[in-house]
């Protein structure tokens, strides 16, 4: 179900904030994205030494539960959509809690990096790493607030109305931090293999 249709087909004043922000978040991490790729071409061995073994096990199935979260939080706009504010509350406590659990996950990788010694002062990956994952990880707790906000506006009349555009605002957020953790995944991890 697209946006339009839960909003009565226009776009609200949420929504459309939203899709200007998010335009600005994808400078932000473009930004990010173009030094990264910048120091790799330029470096002469890339990971550089003393950077960890790349180990895809966790940010695969980090990944799983990201993009499970977006699927929870399509099912949520469709309970908006068909005014069941039981199903919504359900769908976006899911999302809500895969969305906890991928942060947990990604404090664990912290957390096993910090235990080889691989820190943000490492080296050069090491900056970059813990830069892109750490904002990354903001925006995902950023993330979460948007949807228990979104969610308490809309059961203020979960027949329907009031408050869907918050929600499909924070839903598009949440689709994007979701696309912004492939680049990530596809950066960070699998180009180093």
């Amino acid at each position: 179900m697209s946006s339009a249709s839960v909003a009565g087909n226009r776009l609200t004043a949420s929504v459309l904030g939203m899709v200007l922000f998010i335009a600005s978040e994808v400078m932000f991490f473009g930004a990010l994205f173009g030094a990264y790729y910048t120091l790799r071409a330029r470096a002469a061995e890339w990971p550089p030494p003393g950077s960890p073994e790349t180990d895809l096990v966790r940010p695969l199935i980090l990944t799983a539960i990201l993009l499970s979260s977006s699927a929870t939080q399509h099912f949520a706009v469709g309970a908006a959509g068909r005014k069941d504010g039981r199903a919504l509350a359900r769908w976006v406590w899911l999302t809500f809690s895969l969305g906890a659990v991928f942060l947990v996950g990604e404090a664990l990788e912290w957390r096993a990096l910090f235990d080889e010694g691989f820190v943000i002062s490492s080296n050069v990956f090491g900056t970059l790493f813990f830069t892109i994952t750490g904002f990354h990880g903001l925006h995902v707790a950023a993330g979460l607030a948007m949807l228990l906000l979104a969610l308490k506006k809309t059961r203020i009349a979960p027949e329907g109305g009031q408050g869907v555009g918050a929600l499909e605002a924070a839903t598009f957020y949440w689709h994007f931090v979701d696309a912004i953790w492939i680049f990530v995944v596809v950066s960070l991890y699998i180009t180093n293999l």
